[in-house]
């Protein structure tokens, strides 16, 4: 009876830890969010392991601290005057000390003084560090960038089936 006891701690251990893991996942994706919110695009590279790297679709990628830095300070710095991201929907499964998730974003941005409506999908890949979750990978697939006066529901803007 003992070693039935036993196992089922271990396993009740090893939950809890996954479900631990998951919001150290989740909390991270929120925390970039917050970053890019406040405009505090030098914090980000941070979030990133140190041969992390991004691919933002048509917004370019970086790969390493260094691009990381450029990339965010002065790419999507210069780029936009005004950022608002909302996520969404983030699922996260754990494997030891990597994991992988998706999230869903909302944002509203203003770039030339043009308001812009915004959807896309985050795919991650996340590695625990020093007992610390940071993004390996960061790939973002936009649905659609559109100006705000021009709407997203023209057929030509829908990329139907992805």
């Amino acid at each position: 009876m003992t070693g039935n006891l036993e196992g089922r701690i271990k396993q009740l251990e090893a939950r809890v830890q996954e479900l631990a893991d998951q919001e150290a996942i989740r909390n991270l994706r929120y925390r970039y969010h917050e970053i890019i919110n406040q405009g505090n695009y030098a914090a980000v590279p941070d979030l990133f392991t140190t041969d992390g790297m991004l691919d933002f679709d048509y917004l370019g990628g970086a790969k390493g601290t260094a691009e990381l830095m450029v990339f965010f300070t002065q790419r999507l710095g210069n780029l936009f005057s005004f950022i608002k991201q909302f996520v969404h929907n983030h699922a996260v499964q754990v494997h030891g000390d990597t994991a992988t998730g998706f999230s869903f974003l909302e944002a509203r941005t203003v770039v030339g003084g043009e308001s812009y409506m915004v959807a896309a999908r985050y795919d991650d890949e996340y590695v625990r560090e020093y007992g610390h979750w940071k993004f390996k990978k960061m790939t973002l697939m936009p649905y659609f960038t559109v100006p705000l006066r021009e709407g997203w529901a023209q057929p030509e803007r829908l990329k139907m089936g992805k």
